[in-house]
């Protein structure tokens, strides 16, 4: 983990095809996906140029709900997101907040911390 509370895994594909498989991955596993944020196609439509960067919104109010109701601040930090961008070397990484971080952030009882576990997982296969 890092100062921050983010970790940021090495891609193996481009932005387009991380998030593709995301989205893949969320479908089969039967979690929403709420939005999809184009930052970098917005930034285009707006006369500005920025690398790749894509940010999905995706969770569970049956896992979700009970972590609000336990501490209501995390309600900042969901949904989950995971985070595709292109770094200057043309690098694609996928980056989310661990866990733990937001466990410690908002006072998460430790048993429900599980909740928001699976955003570790998700990370890991879309960067494979």
């Amino acid at each position: 983990m890092t100062d921050n509370g983010i970790v940021s895994l090495p891609g193996s594909g481009t932005v387009d095809e991380t998030v593709a498989k995301i989205k893949s991955i969320l479908a089969a596993k039967g979690i929403a996906l709420f939005v999809l944020v184009d930052h970098s196609g917005e930034a285009e439509k707006a006369g500005f140029k920025m690398r790749p960067t894509k940010l999905l919104i995706f969770g569970s109010p049956r896992a979700g709900t009970p972590l609000m109701q336990a501490a209501p601040s995390l309600a900042i930090d969901l949904p989950l997101k995971i985070l595709v961008w292109e770094d200057a070397a043309g690098k694609t990484w996928v980056s989310y907040n661990t866990p733990e971080y937001l466990r410690q952030r908002h006072n998460i009882p430790a048993e429900l911390v599980q909740n928001i576990a699976v955003v570790e997982g998700l990370a890991t296969k879309a960067a494979e």
